[in-house]
């Protein structure tokens, strides 16, 4: 069982939440909190999925040669950590694993995981340096037998800028039940709708 999850404050946390305004670790749709633990990172992760929960590090804010770290639920119920590279839209498992201090827990239909992994690593493709500022993806799924299989969304969230380790964030992303009338677009329509109606009236 993990416990001491930052589920309410920050506590020297920074995080990306994804769902319900106001949501935390246990209700958000998509959890990430981390930190920094001397010489490394130390990352939280949770989903509302049974299956796999991850973050991606990002040149673009595209899947596609993307550093990738990924807590899977398996058929035997354990929550392992594993290391995949996206190749395009496909994930591929890399056995060089930087996640050390490993642990997971399915619980409450929730995969949540913890591990830490070097802020510096020997240069590598598929292991980016977190001294280094990232955009940083956000992805959860289903799992087959403990593979990943595609994310639960088409597009799945991903920070607006890029994010440093160095510096606090506190990330909120609505999920699409609750962008209906924030987003400029839609505010857009309500506006010329208005307008339509209003013109039309005699």
């Amino acid at each position: 069982m993990i416990v001491d999850w930052p589920v309410q404050c920050s506590c020297g946390y920074s995080m990306a939440r994804y769902g319900k305004p106001g949501c935390n670790a246990e209700t958000c749709d998509y959890f990430l909190s981390y930190r920094m633990i001397g010489a490394d990172v130390e990352f939280e992760l949770s989903a509302d999925t049974d299956g796999w929960v991850a973050v991606g590090f990002s040149s673009d804010r595209k899947m596609g040669g993307d550093d990738v770290m990924a807590c899977v639920h398996d058929d035997n119920g354990r929550v392992r950590i594993q290391h995949f590279y996206n190749v395009g839209q496909w994930a591929k498992e890399i056995q060089r694993n930087p996640a050390r201090d490993e642990e997971g827990v399915f619980e409450n239909n929730r995969v949540t995981c913890r591990f830490k992994r070097p802020v510096n690593v020997p240069r590598d493709e598929t292991i980016v340096d977190l001294h280094l500022s990232w955009y940083y993806l956000f992805a959860w799924g289903p799992a087959i037998q403990g593979s990943i299989t595609r994310h639960d969304i088409d597009s799945p969230p991903a920070s607006e800028r890029v994010v440093s380790i160095y510096k606090y964030e506190d990330i909120f992303m609505p999920s699409a039940a609750y962008q209906t009338f924030s987003s400029p677009f839609c505010l857009l329509l309500i506006v010329a709708l208005t307008f339509y109606l209003l013109m039309g009236t005699p």
